[in-house]
């Protein structure tokens, strides 16, 4: 039996695509494996990142260091790249790594598979192999993305949004369940966007309502954009237990000049009264945001707006990065005007109100009790999270397993918050 090493870079959408892939080899015989800790396989595939600067660096570097691992270890195993890097640099990587044995870039899976099994024939119901714990999974409701973002290249990239229907998305959804999962966290670069281009009309209310219909037990939902956001979606958010409250919506900036060369289509205004907007409806949501600092032109004026906008605002979650140039962008025919060393600055000055946020917000829930589910085990700590916090990126629920070492992987419980931290919450098991 050939076997497979899957290395997948990026974002969840990646990882989707990686799942769908070694599913697809599963059932042609391959032996797959995520990140396999083995020595010895046939293949590692590496599904590539180009999104920022550091992305593109680890893709590269991740490379690199299996070409040198087949080397010193004089293997014969085949390096296969794909994803965004691939598709977007294709001859640059062909030629600066020729040790690599072949490339593909985006929408090629089959290509990939005939490459590696000789038997053209590809298994359309073959089952995702997860690279997550079996409990949760990410569900892809759309691909590509029709906004143009004057710093983004996922459009030249990943091209024009192109959603799923709905009865394919509540297909896979029901066999996930059938599988043990138990949240589905639905991505796409816009799920705000979704349905539009198939329908005529934004349908992500219809979505959401046709999946609480599943036995789903959490419906979490990433990556919306602000502009034209549904708000009949906060209605059925509010209503409906099963979807999680919480909202993750990058803003990228609240300054209107800023926002206007960023062309984000929408004011720093209405993104206020957005928020006020949201918060009214679902009172207890969390909402996570991503923020660009030191984009062309920006001022230490316009980066103080974004400050106060953090400060005041206090958001649940908040993610930041420094501006990365993207050929080909908007953005990129700006003069970069902002030093390494300053974005950097700038960064860690947003980084500390938000790390101060958080902990106040953490600090308010102690006493609380929540729902969680254990996501792993540690030495010392079962680890879970709520309703308000996606795996990976949010808030941990730690119980410590001194006090109670048997609970389940995958398993809902309910958890009295005892102490908080920015970022972790000490919790204790309660009956109901």
């Amino acid at each position: 039996m050939k076997t497979v090493n899957f290395i997948s870079l990026g974002c969840s959408k990646n990882t989707v695509d990686s799942e769908s892939i070694a599913g697809q080899l599963i059932s042609k015989g391959f032996d797959v494996e995520f990140d396999s800790k083995d020595e010895d396989f046939d293949y590692v595939l590496i599904n590539t990142c180009g999104f920022i600067d550091k992305a593109k660096e680890e893709s590269v570097n991740t490379i690199l260091s299996y070409v040198a691992y087949r080397k010193k270890k004089k293997k014969s195993f085949n390096i296969i790249v794909f994803g965004c890097l691939a598709q977007r640099y294709k001859e640059d990587l062909a030629k600066e790594i020729p040790e690599i044995d072949k490339i593909f870039g985006l929408m090629q899976q089959k290509d990939i598979i005939a490459y590696i099994d000789e038997r053209e024939e590809v298994n359309e119901q073959a089952e995702r192999k997860l690279s997550t714990p079996n409990h949760y999974a990410y569900v892809k409701i759309s691909e590509g993305c029709d906004r143009h973002c004057s710093f983004c290249a996922i459009p030249m990239i990943r091209g024009r949004h192109i959603s799923r229907p709905v009865e394919d998305i509540v297909s896979e959804v029901k066999a996930l369940c059938k599988r043990g999962v138990k949240e589905v966290i639905l991505i796409a670069q816009d799920t705000s966007y979704y349905g539009l281009d198939l329908y005529g009309e934004r349908r992500l209310y219809s979505l959401l309502t046709e999946l609480c219909k599943t036995d789903i037990h959490w419906i979490r939902l990433q990556y919306s954009y602000p502009n034209q956001f549904p708000q009949e979606v906060l209605d059925l958010m509010a209503s409906e237990p099963k979807i999680c409250n919480y909202l993750d919506m990058p803003l990228q900036h609240i300054n209107d000049r800023i926002l206007q060369s960023m062309n984000r289509n929408i004011t720093g205004r209405e993104v206020k009264d957005l928020i006020e907007k949201i918060r009214k409806k679902v009172p207890d949501i969390a909402l996570r945001t991503t923020f660009i600092v030191g984009y062309p032109t920006e001022t230490r004026e316009e980066f103080s707006d974004l400050k106060d906008f953090v400060g005041q605002t206090e958001f649940d979650r908040m993610g930041a990065f420094t501006y990365s140039k993207e050929e080909g962008t908007k953005a990129a025919e700006l003069k970069d005007n902002i030093s390494e060393k300053e974005k950097q600055k700038r960064l860690d000055e947003l980084t500390l109100i938000q790390q101060d946020i958080s902990f106040m917000l953490n600090q308010k829930k102690i006493g609380g009790t929540y729902e969680i589910l254990i996501d792993r085990e540690e030495e010392e700590y079962f680890v879970g999270r709520t309703q308000y916090d996606s795996p990976e990126v949010d808030n941990e629920v730690l119980i410590a397993k001194s006090q109670y070492p048997a609970l389940s992987i995958g398993e809902f419980y309910k958890a009295k918050i005892v102490s908080a931290e920015a970022f972790d919450l000490m919790g204790e098991i309660v009956s109901e």
